[in-house]
């Protein structure tokens, strides 16, 4: 616990933190409210998850340039135009679902919304990258552990929503705290004392080619592939059990798992390196996932989630920080967007396939293999030889400001 405290007495920490947490629920509750809201319009699963796959996608195509952006000109004017722009369009969304509009305005829609989704993710964990050598593993560790809460609060609150009202007043929830969070952490200290560093010229993909880069981008992506399938399977069983509102239940018990697995790994110091954590962390999400597809019962397929989820936190705290020592000093921002803007597109793309294995003679339980297989994937690509990563990199000379 005492790790964690010097994590939050850093001046901006508090901000980061809960501004960060609130501007990242849409991104645990757009995703799954859109699925609903359109599979009850159009009655498809697939359309909801091809609407969903579309979000992600575009999301993640903007990512990596205004990461780039944000690294050059600093990231507080992207945030506040992405504040400004982020509510209209999920707005306009809401409007084209519920109007019955035909399925490309349907996804036209979500691709615009996508890609004005805030730069949070990229921009917190770019300032987390700056405090001090010796806390930044716990500081991380935390990050990554409030992210995973946020995927317990995002589908509990989309859940109630459903049932109490309807998915599109998650929708617009959402819309609501994007802003919030994304006007905190613009306004933040360790924001607008980002120098961005000047002079500093790279191409676009640089960045992503640096040593080790590739290796964890594709590896995560084919573990987000996993996840995306999991995550339209698990509305798919909870409907097929007659049990609709248990999707956000069952979503935030594996959250849930994978929070308190994220605490207790951030409290420890590990001498194993980087890159082998980071290997046995996703065999042990392989390891968890791999049951599901044989699973009936929504309680044993909770029970499974929770423990399974234990091991999610501590991976991407690993992955973040072996990203956080990969990336050039002036394109942090850029290296983290690519990190999300490739999982998230591949958590698309696992959306989609896993929705259209759902519609298919495979089912939920097709979806569910696909989860554990794309994790098993992750794990064969972290074997295959490549360059060496440049893994504890010296300190920057540019800590997070007061």
């Amino acid at each position: 616990m005492r790790a964690y405290l010097s994590v939050w007495r850093l001046p901006s920490a508090p901000v980061l933190l809960i501004a960060g947490f609130a501007g990242r629920l849409p991104s645990s509750m757009v995703p799954l409210a859109l699925l609903l809201m359109v599979q009850q319009q159009t009655g498809s699963y697939a359309i909801a998850g091809l609407a969903a796959a579309t979000l992600g996608i575009a999301s993640a195509v903007m990512a990596p340039v205004l990461g780039r952006v944000a690294d050059r000109r600093g990231p507080r004017p992207v945030l506040l135009a992405q504040a400004a722009a982020y509510p209209v369009l999920l707005a306009l969304l809401i409007a084209v679902v519920l109007g019955g509009a035909p399925t490309g305005a349907v996804v036209a829609a979500s691709a615009a919304a996508g890609a004005a989704t805030p730069l949070v993710s990229g921009t917190v964990r770019a300032l987390w990258s700056r405090v001090d050598a010796r806390i930044r593993p716990t500081a991380y560790a935390l990050d990554a552990t409030a992210t995973e809460l946020v995927f317990v609060v995002g589908p509990s609150l989309v859940a109630v929503l459903a049932v109490a009202t309807a998915p599109a007043v998650a929708v617009a929830l959402a819309g609501g705290l994007a802003v919030a969070g994304t006007i905190g952490i613009a306004a933040s200290a360790a924001t607008r004392a980002y120098v961005p560093s000047v002079g500093v010229s790279s191409r676009m993909f640089s960045t992503v080619l640096a040593p080790g880069m590739p290796r964890v981008l594709v590896s995560g992506s084919a573990l987000m592939l996993g996840f995306g399938a999991l995550e339209v399977a698990v509305p798919a069983f909870a409907d097929q059990i007659g049990a609709p509102g248990m999707s956000g239940l069952l979503l935030a018990v594996w959250a849930l798992g994978s929070t308190i697995g994220g605490l207790w790994f951030g409290a420890r110091v590990l001498s194993i390196s980087l890159p082998r954590q980071y290997r046995l962390l996703l065999l042990g999400v392989t390891i968890g996932l791999a049951p599901l597809a044989w699973v009936s019962s929504p309680w044993a397929l909770g029970a499974l989630l929770f423990l399974g989820g234990t091991a999610i936190a501590p991976t991407l705290t690993v992955q973040n920080t072996l990203v956080g020592s990969i990336a050039p000093q002036h394109a942090t921002t850029e290296a983290f967007t690519w990190l999300s803007t490739i999982t998230v597109g591949a958590s698309a793309v696992g959306a989609a396939v896993g929705g259209a294995l759902i519609e298919s003679p495979a089912g939920v339980s097709g979806s569910l293999a696909l989860a554990a297989l794309g994790a098993a994937a992750a794990v064969a690509i972290t074997l295959v030889p490549g360059r060496r990563a440049a893994v504890g990199r010296a300190e920057r000379r540019d800590p997070v400001a007061a």
